[in-house]
């Protein structure tokens, strides 16, 4: 009986999710735990191949997953993966925004300055979080507003809540991210259907392949000194693992979450939680 409660709270089986930047670290494990929930996953990633990889991994593990190429900052190239989606599963019950990331030149460091960060990849960073987390919203959030219920899944960071030092567009990003995300599900609970709900997670440290430089010294291997003080200032002692963050995905993606829409949850392992002294 308590296991079909349980079953029955955080039941996504069935459900169709489209996830973008699925091929990803973060999001091809996501894509891969909804897919053993029985969520039917359109695997979106501009880099095709990784997307079919996460989408083949699901199909092997006895899912269903389609892998697509998506640009998230184009919108008729979205537009043609949203069709692609409904054409294969008829619907789409779920977009997770996972796409973003930072690079090199829009990060200070001794050799440039915040004075030289280039137009060009601060506006980069900046499109690609959150024109990225936008413009999917745009084009999957429509079809939610026609069937009148879904979830929206953005992914923001501990810079929204606190910027960190040398990344100020990335910052930036992830905080009109956050912003966004409350904005949107005001406006679609409102303007469209109170059964169509927008959240967000907001990862804390995990080493993927866009902050791995700044973590870990690509020569020996050991934390950088900006690794040790995240470690430092992570109560729990040490960075996330990408499946620290599927329970917290599950509860805002399932009817256990029904009243719950705006917010955007921290999963830290309590950096945030934590003044340093």
């Amino acid at each position: 009986m308590a296991n079909e409660y349980l079953k029955n709270l955080f039941d996504l089986s069935g459900k169709v999710a489209a996830i973008t930047g699925g091929g990803g670290v973060l999001c091809g494990t996501m894509s891969r735990a909804l897919g053993r929930l029985g969520v039917k996953v359109a695997v979106l990633d501009l880099f095709e191949e990784a997307a079919r990889k996460v989408a083949d991994d699901i199909v092997a593990q006895g899912g269903e997953a389609i892998a697509l190429p998506c640009d998230v900052l184009d919108k008729s190239n979205i537009e043609a993966a949203r069709d692609a989606v409904l054409a294969r599963f008829g619907r789409v019950d779920i977009l997770i925004n996972g796409a973003g990331g930072n690079k090199k030149e829009a990060t200070t460091s001794p050799e440039l300055s915040f004075f030289d960060l280039p137009p060009e990849a601060i506006r980069w960073v900046f499109d690609l979080n959150f024109l990225g987390a936008l413009l999917p919203s745009q084009v999957f959030g429509k079809l939610m507003a026609e069937q009148g219920e879904g979830c929206i899944l953005n992914v923001s960071s501990m810079n929204a809540f606190r910027p960190l030092t040398r990344i100020p567009a990335y910052s930036a990003a992830k905080a009109a991210v956050s912003n966004f995300t409350q904005w949107l599900a005001v406006h679609l609970a409102q303007e469209y259907s109170p059964r169509i709900r927008v959240n967000a997670i907001a990862p804390g440290f995990f080493l993927t392949a866009q902050n791995r430089f700044l973590l870990m010294d690509e020569a020996t291997g050991e934390l950088t000194p900006r690794g040790r003080t995240i470690i430092e200032h992570t109560p729990m002692g040490r960075f996330g693992e990408p499946e620290d963050l599927i329970g917290a995905v599950v509860w805002l993606l399932s009817p256990a979450s029904a009243f719950v829409t705006g917010i955007v949850v921290p999963v830290d392992g309590g950096f945030s939680a934590f003044s340093g002294v």
